[in-house]
């Protein structure tokens, strides 16, 4: 019987600490910005719709950015492109902290260009290292990213105060509070430092993704696409505005925050139950819609209801979640080979990524407009209302995308049921 090394397994357990850290350093930075916007418009004098960009600019840099992620490894290698990410990211926020209107906007860019090199690269990584595993280390990986997210989204305006009481004159306190994440990365950094002896190419279904571009004429891919973009859309709204919204409707600026952070780490939480169990479930419509529903009662409960705003956090932040899990999974689950998988995932990606942009903008404009939140909220339920419909049609049992060479556009009927 064969022996595993020492070396080898605290290798192992370095290299999985290494991606757990990256993965907390992916969401952090842009769900820490929420419960700061109010104090961030106040001192820049920043209109809804630039406040809006703080969130959009990152999904606008994942968009562009993510075909760069498999260039970089194939000329460096998975382990150099991994830590040119973290590099950017702790660049980003050491940028966006200097409290200039400038530098807060090229900063919020530079973190999105280093969150869509990891984004497409560390399900490559897990793959390589950990194939027999690749459903627990997912797990554990959405897991800590939501704990990032809530950790970070909880402690921002706590860090502000620290700012005033240290009495930190040389930049605002927004600008520290948004610093204080910058440990994520550099933590990071050091633990990924061993891996850079090696240069391990990407795994193929990243590299060659060209010879798929039929799924853009696709029912399926776009049923698919849909489902992830609508997800995306109401998301990342949430992540930007619910603290504002909160604080509008009677709550403190630290109530809010915790509030944010609750949503954030329920977002992960599904990740405990559904992954395990999705390649069981073999007609998922009913498990998407009931995430669809979930998403929609948090909606319509913070417009009726919002003295138990815990409550709807709660639910949508698990609604969303699980459905972007349940999303991610179609993409592997519905696709006949690795080399397709991929392609649709940067397809679905790549939209959803467009739309989500447009949703924070969108509902700061009519915000701004009508200085209520209710129609903002009221046109995220009809969205949900769209997302529900996708969830059904992409959830089929029996979709599974055909291989390029059996491919036929006219058989395939868009929205067809």
């Amino acid at each position: 019987m064969t022996q595993v090394q020492p070396s080898r397994i605290n290798n192992t357990a370095f290299l999985l600490f290494g991606i757990l850290l990256i993965a907390i350093s992916l969401r952090s930075p842009i769900t820490g910005v929420g419960p700061l916007l109010d104090l961030i418009r106040d001192q820049l004098n920043l209109s809804a719709t630039q406040a809006g960009m703080l969130t959009t600019l990152p999904l606008l840099a994942f968009a562009i950015f993510s075909p760069v992620a498999s260039k970089l490894a194939r000329k460096h290698g998975l382990e150099h492109a991994l830590m040119t990410s973290l590099i950017l990211v702790l660049t980003g926020i050491t940028m966006r902290s200097l409290g200039s209107t400038t530098t807060l906007f090229i900063g919020t860019v530079t973190i999105g260009a280093g969150i869509a090199i990891a984004n497409v690269l560390l399900p490559s990584l897990m793959k390589r290292d950990f194939p027999n595993k690749v459903t627990t280390i997912t797990s554990i990986y959405v897991l800590m990213m939501g704990v990032g997210s809530a950790l970070s989204a909880s402690l921002a305006i706590p860090m502000t105060h620290v700012a005033d009481t240290l009495a930190i004159s040389y930049i605002p306190n927004w600008a520290f509070a948004l610093g204080g994440i910058v440990i994520f990365p550099i933590i990071a950094i050091l633990v990924w430092l061993p891996q850079m002896r090696n240069h391990t190419p990407p795994t193929a279904d990243i590299t060659e993704l060209d010879s798929h571009s039929y799924l853009w004429r696709s029912t399926q891919a776009w049923q698919i696409t849909l489902f992830l973009a609508f997800n995306s859309f109401l998301m990342y709204i949430f992540i930007s505005w619910l603290p504002t919204i909160l604080v509008d409707k009677g709550y403190s600026h630290e109530q809010a925050g915790v509030i944010h952070g609750l949503l954030q780490l329920f977002t992960a939480v599904p990740a405990i139950v559904l992954i395990p169990l999705m390649s069981r479930i073999q007609d998922k419509r009913l498990l998407s819609l009931s995430l669809t529903l979930l998403v929609f009662t948090g909606i319509t409960g913070l417009i009726i209801a919002p003295s138990l705003a815990i409550l709807w956090a709660m639910l949508f932040g698990f609604g969303a979640g699980g459905g972007f899990i349940v999303a991610l999974a179609l993409i592997s689950l519905r696709t006949s080979d690795a080399h397709q998988a991929a392609t649709l995932s940067g397809m679905a990606q790549f939209l959803g990524y467009l739309l989500a942009a447009t949703g924070p903008i969108m509902m700061g404009a009519i915000h701004e407009q009508m200085q209520s939140w209710t129609l903002p909220l009221i046109i995220c339920a009809l969205s949900n209302v769209l997302w529900s419909i996708f969830a059904l049609l992409a959830s089929k049992s029996d979709i599974i995308l055909p291989p390029k060479k059996s491919f036929h556009s006219k058989s395939d009927n868009f929205l067809s049921t």
